[in-house]
């Protein structure tokens, strides 16, 4: 076994890696960025070697230096996580050049599935069955428009390097044919400097079901499916193992056939062969074709590890260097359900925008896995993937895991930034996906109300207010007589601005007043109903939704206007002065009433122009918290 291993990689799947060389007691040395210099994997880690700059080109993909830095170090081999150079033969070539080991596949392995029109014709050979479909080189288009005519339409354009959706067109009719062609091609020029494609019939109700694999370069096993149906432009949200549906039969003819596929390229390590499924009449034994290879680790693997015990990043070191197998066949056996869903930094009813900030909170269930690259504190930036974490639940059955996948979700709390938290939550509550009625369509079909944005309830203010308001920390700052003491708190959400007045009956118990609903609330188990957290002048509240609101300071405000015509008492006092009279015209930011609270004078100004319709105080008027004093009007 190895002693020390370089890891070229960042953020979660680097921070995974990590754990497991420490359990077998092997030392690991981090690279980073600038950007990363105080990242969780840096910490992590036995040692950390610099870089350079955040861009990815002058760091994570700069394969020189993380060999120099592998020799410097006197790791003996190299870990590349997912992503970045972890699909790169040249170097794969680099680093075994060098004297170190590449825990993963050869290059020739590599090279063997990294294009997908050759992989197909591999696999076509070695009796793995592929899609229907061209996948030679012949790129002209009317050469290709004859092509998708013979499969039959509907067809998938797809480019033959790359992933993630980039150079990929459905086309339902011969007319669009031509112009769909164009655009993958020059998507696919731009994303990896190739614009071949190929062209596949394409499945009318398609599930998206792979198979992990692992060799050590003679013989392999595979460790049963993942269902990966549920994506939003071809990329994954929730994963699950085993596949809903799934039969005997069919798992073992996949199976095996994913099996053929490694050995017929004598794979090394762990891999996934995707598979494509008709989903439209059950799962069958004719219904699945070859889509690709992914020569990796696979983001989605904590499934694979839940439902069978094994730890995959333990093999990988352990077939690298240099002994067999772990385990066989037969060995191996599935135990309960699995899901995983990742948590991301992006904006979803903006179109799944990647989100940027600092995470000013961050709390995970303890029932749950979780696999995270980031820490309360740290700043999701602009330079590499968002992802804050993937959140793994295992259970009994598929109901048992989806409900603790549930739970785990409305457990989870994230602020400061914004994520895709509420649609996955969402999402795992979709009756299609609750009775395993899942295609790759599902959440395109359902977009409309995963992807709504978060409606604050009348309860939501509440609980925001009282916890803006510290009541557990102090509750009887100021006083009143022979009645509940008042506050009011003002909070806003987007350009919609709310006051909620709490009447405090005591440090547990409260209600509030929002626009006349009435809501009673009382603290137990340290929360008002769910948790909710004070963060950088904003306030959210978590449970099943999470929602954010900016907390306005009343008197910053020019005197707590609501809706532009109200000036009310941000707090119980004793008017000092009142400076105008119904009928002058004043503007925005005047002097309007001087209240005295809390030993201190507050100067309420006008929150815009217009015109005094209305004083409802005079000086030495006590007035409680909410009071209205002055009403404004437009000018005629």
């Amino acid at each position: 076994m190895f002693d020390k291993i370089l890891i070229a990689n960042r953020g979660e799947i680097a921070c995974r890696i990590i754990r497991t060389a420490r359990a077998m007691g092997v030392r690991t040395v981090a690279v980073y960025s600038d950007a990363d210099a105080q990242a969780l994997h840096v910490g992590m880690a036995d040692e950390a070697v610099r870089l350079g700059p955040a861009p990815v080109a002058d760091s994570y993909l700069r394969g020189d230096l993380i060999i120099q830095a592998a020799l410097d170090s006197g790791a003996q081999a190299i870990h590349p996580g997912y992503g970045f150079l972890s699909e790169n033969p040249d170097f794969v070539e680099q680093v075994t050049a060098a004297g170190l080991t590449f825990i993963g596949p050869s290059a020739e392995a590599i090279r063997a599935m990294g294009l997908k029109d050759a992989a197909k014709a591999l696999m076509h050979d070695a009796g793995v069955p592929v899609v229907p479909g061209y996948h030679g080189e012949n790129q002209n288009p009317d050469f290709l428009a004859g092509e998708a005519d013979q499969i039959g339409y509907p067809v998938l354009i797809k480019a033959v390097a790359g992933g993630g959706g980039k150079g990929m067109r459905l086309v339902e009719r011969a007319a669009d044919f031509a112009e769909n062609l164009a655009s993958a091609q020059a998507e696919a020029r731009t994303a990896f400097g190739n614009p071949a494609v190929l062209i596949e019939k394409y499945v009318t109700a398609p599930r998206h079901i792979e198979v992990q694999v692992f060799g050590d370069g003679k013989d392999a096993v595979h460790l049963f499916e993942r269902d990966c149906s549920l994506q939003r432009r071809h990329q994954k949200v929730i994963e699950e193992a085993p596949a809903p549906g799934m039969t005997d039969a069919v798992r073992a003819a996949m199976g095996a056939a994913a099996v053929k596929a490694a050995k017929a390229i004598g794979y090394a390590g762990a891999g996934t062969i995707e598979f494509i499924v008709d989903g439209s009449d059950g799962l069958r034994t004719d219904g699945f074709w070859f889509m690709e290879m992914n020569t990796r680790l696979q983001v989605e693997h904590p499934v694979t590890e839940a439902i069978t015990g094994v730890d995959l990043v333990e093999w990988q070191l352990r077939v690298a260097a240099g002994e067999p197998l772990p385990a066989k066949q037969e060995d191996l056996a599935i135990t309960g359900h699995a899901f995983e869903a990742r948590l991301y930094a992006e904006d979803v009813p903006a179109g799944f925008l990647p989100a940027t900030g600092v995470i000013d909170h961050l709390v995970f269930p303890a029932a749950a896995r979780i696999d995270s690259g980031v820490a309360q504190g740290d700043e999701i930036s602009p330079w590499y993937d968002p992802m804050i974490a993937k959140v793994t639940v295992h259970g009994p059955d598929r109901a048992g895991a989806l409900r603790s996948l549930s739970a785990a979700l409305d457990g989870t709390e994230v602020a400061g930034t914004v994520t895709n938290l509420d649609f996955l939550r969402r999402l795992a509550r979709v009756p299609d996906f609750v009775a395993g009625d899942v295609d790759t369509g599902l959440i395109a079909r359902h977009g409309e109300t995963l992807g709504a944005a978060v409606v604050p309830t009348a309860r939501n203010i509440a609980i925001a207010a009282v916890t803006v308001a510290r009541l557990a920390d102090d509750p009887f700052t100021g006083f009143t007589l022979w009645e509940p003491l008042q506050r009011q708190i003002l909070l806003r959400q987007g350009d919609a601005d709310t006051v909620a007045v709490l009447h405090v009956q005591s440090a547990d118990q409260c209600r509030v007043d929002i626009d006349g609903q009435v809501v009673s609330l009382q603290r137990r188990a340290g929360h008002w109903g769910v948790p909710a957290v004070l963060h950088q002048g904003r306030v959210t509240v978590f449970g099943q939704q999470s929602i954010s609101f900016d907390v306005v300071d009343p008197l910053a405000r020019s005197g707590a206007a609501l809706g532009g015509d109200a000036v009310l008492a941000p707090m119980p006092g004793l008017v000092r002065d009142v400076a105008v009279r119904a009928g002058d015209t004043v503007q925005e930011g005047d002097r309007m009433v001087v209240l005295e609270a809390m030993k201190m004078e507050h100067v309420l100004r006008a929150p815009r122009c217009g015109v005094v319709a209305e004083v409802r105080v005079a000086t030495g008027d006590q007035v409680t918290a909410g009071a209205l004093m002055v009403r404004l009007e437009d000018a005629v």
